[in-house]
């Protein structure tokens, strides 16, 4: 059975390289280049990381990715 579930990617001005979120409980959060050790959440918490993360210089995308349960 697959699920949906939802990884951030943030593009930071500046930056050409995409990342994505790898660590929510740690302050600043802590992102990866690599899409395989993202974190891969619910859309509420994925959400959530978006808000807290927006900012004129890091723009946050919400992406869906299909795991198996």
């Amino acid at each position: 059975m697959m699920n949906t579930k939802f990884v951030v990617k943030v593009n930071r001005v500046g930056r050409r390289t995409v990342e994505y979120v790898q660590r929510i409980d740690a302050i600043p959060l802590r992102t990866t280049t690599n899409l395989k050790l993202a974190l891969v959440m619910g859309k509420f918490t994925a959400e959530d990381v978006i808000k807290s993360i927006a900012t004129p210089r890091c723009k946050p995308e919400l992406i869906s990715v299909q795991v198996i349960a």
